[in-house]
């Protein structure tokens, strides 16, 4: 073993203990915030550079057959990471045997020694053969099984848990790619648009990545066979809650993601929170009394009397039994999709601070019981009741592309694609408008006659932009709020080229001065981030409620748009706050 990487190794080892009493001094005791900003920068870049040294770690433990060591050189081994020093891991060179040794192979070393779980290590080593090369049965090297990821993950601009989430995506669809040319030609293109989304827009990477492997596992799989897999089935009892699965055709989904987004929203009746949490605490039994009213209550429960004890000569009432409390679940694992933004502030009141703790999920089966619940005899809208919404989907149509050949032309504006035979029949469904793009806006548009946006205007909005303008934001079209950005106190006009959707966070932020909209003449609004946030000073667009096709084309629009910019070929505007 050469000194040099003796040398190398002691330095890892001093670094180790410098991360050690660095993390001890930051951790342990008052702190500015501008240290602590700069503490979790630090510590974020080190977690980059620590998942590219383990995969190395990995790739060299294979290569060189380090779990074929004998017993002495693994007991210079643990000695030297004891007490490291320059001669303890000159020491360590070690030597491998063809006896038998005490692991089989670099994953029983990497498990059985290092106690590093089975599926990490099998992930750990999977994306040592995508990023770093494998070897055949002889032993020899292969190059990496993606080549271009694997130039991103040694590039340091780039972050390679990123690229480690797609390359692990990627090659759990390997069998789904198919032999022969055609095969390698999906699995290309494939790679190609991952690389891609992680270069452009990184933090809607993974919620398209994840996308574009859903579409080729699925593949185009009959109708037939697609209806009978749909359903709502129960898997049983688990810590003291009934699971269910629900399987739909993605036009389904479209109704019940229109759903959700129209109940998820405090300011309508159907999202009304005080009321939902009145709705849950009846479906749970968890009333804030035992009774409705005085009057409904029995003489025995009434103030003065104790709980369960009857008036003399009576018949001992029967205690009201208290419903039994299920279990406290496990935390759900998260998906790879960002957080929501925070929902605005409600007004104070016990009903509503209780409520706004629950999660989407919770808030959302209270609606789905409000429905179930409902009685059809009563009258007025559905609508005007608290946890019943109407749902309204927006089918967004590719004029060219349904003339040209008739595929992937439908799209909601949740981002859900839809199949010729669903659109069609969705069309005839009610609740569903389709709109048109590229179209002449002129129409829509209401000069200074109005200052708000009437219902057309916003409906037409929300199809085309999807969601809230700020990068890689979560926040669904339906709650975003419609942005001037011509300032009407200013002669602005409300009209649909000078708009914008803005959730109440980023909204705000934009009239902050935390971030620039940027309107380009025929051109859908995009982002300038600041300058600490976005060095590079790029044109953004946010592509997360988009598919992967619009999100890729959205992007190189995005690409070209800011060499125009750079190149003076491009007049735009930087939105005033």
């Amino acid at each position: 073993m050469s000194t040099e990487q003796a040398q190398a190794l002691k330095d890892l080892a001093d670094a180790e203990e410098l991360i050690a009493s660095a993390t001890a001094v930051l951790a342990g005791g008052p702190l500015s915030p501008g240290h602590a900003a700069c503490f979790a920068q630090l510590a974020d870049k080190l977690a980059r550079r620590q998942s590219r040294t383990q995969l190395h770690a990995a790739h060299a433990l294979r290569r060189t057959g380090a779990h074929k060591l004998d017993q002495e050189s693994f007991q210079a081994v643990t000695e030297a990471g004891e007490h490291p020093s320059l001669a303890a891991f000159q020491v360590a060179a070690g030597r491998t045997t063809t006896a038998r040794t005490h692991f089989k192979n670099t994953a029983g070393l990497l498990h059985g020694w290092l106690d590093i779980p089975r599926s990490t290590v099998r992930d750990r080593l999977a994306l040592v053969d995508c990023l770093l090369g494998g070897a055949d049965a002889a032993g020899q090297p292969l190059p990496a099984w993606l080549p271009e990821l694997a130039g991103q993950f040694a590039d340091p601009a780039v972050d390679p848990r990123l690229v480690s989430s797609a390359a692990l995506k990627l090659h759990s669809a390997r069998k789904d790619f198919g032999e022969g040319q055609a095969g390698q030609a999906k699995k290309d293109q494939l790679q190609a648009e991952s690389a891609a989304f992680i270069r452009s827009e990184p933090k809607a990477a993974r919620r398209h990545i994840n996308a574009l492997v859903a579409q080729v596992k699925s593949g185009q799989r009959p109708l037939q066979a697609l209806l009978d897999g749909i359903g709502i089935f129960k898997k049983g009892m688990r810590q003291g809650l009934v699971e269910y699965v629900l399987r739909v055709l993605p036009a389904h989904a479209a109704m019940i993601e229109a759903y959700f987004n129209a109940l998820d929203n405090p300011a309508s009746v159907a999202g009304n929170r005080d009321a939902l949490a009145h709705a849950e605490a009846q479906f749970t039994g968890a009333q804030d009394s035992g009774w409705d009213d005085e009057e409904s209550m029995p003489d025995w429960a009434k103030d003065g009397e104790p709980a369960g004890s009857a008036p003399e000569g009576s018949a001992e009432p029967e205690e009201p039994e208290e419903p039994d409390k299920p279990d406290e679940p496990g935390e759900p694992e998260e998906p790879d999709e960002p957080e929501e933004p925070e929902e605005p502030e409600e007004p104070a009141g016990p009903a509503a601070t209780q409520f706004e703790e629950l999660k989407p999920e919770r808030r959302r089966l209270v609606g789905f019981l409000a429905l179930l619940m409902t009685d059809r005899n009563q009258s007025g809208s559905p609508g005007k009741q608290p946890g019943l919404a109407v749902p309204q989907v927006s089918i967004i149509l590719d004029y060219e592309k349904m003339r040209r050949d008739g595929k992937e032309f439908a799209v909601t504006s949740t981002g859900i694609q839809l199949s010729p035979g669903e659109t069609r029949a969705a069309l005839c469904t009610a609740g569903i408008y389709p709109l048109v793009l590229n179209g002449q806006s002129l129409p829509l548009d209401l000069g200074r006659t109005q200052r708000l946006y009437s219902k057309a205007q916003g409906r037409a909005i929300r199809a085309a932009y999807r969601g809230c303008l700020y990068p890689g934001c979560s926040m669904p079209a339906e709650r975003c709020e419609l942005d001037h950005l011509d300032a009407w106190e200013k002669g602005g006009n409300t009209d649909i080229e000078s708009a914008a959707l803005g959730c109440t966070i980023h909204h705000i932020g934009r009239h902050c001065g935390l971030f620039h909209a940027v309107k380009i003449p025929g051109c859908r609004p995009m982002a300038l981030l600041s300058k600490e946030l976005d060095p590079q000073q790029k044109l953004r667009v946010n592509t997360y409620w988009m598919t992967p096709q619009e999100a890729l084309a959205a992007d190189a629009l995005a690409e070209r748009m800011t060499a125009k910019w750079r190149a003076g070929e491009l007049d735009i505007e930087i939105v005033e706050p």
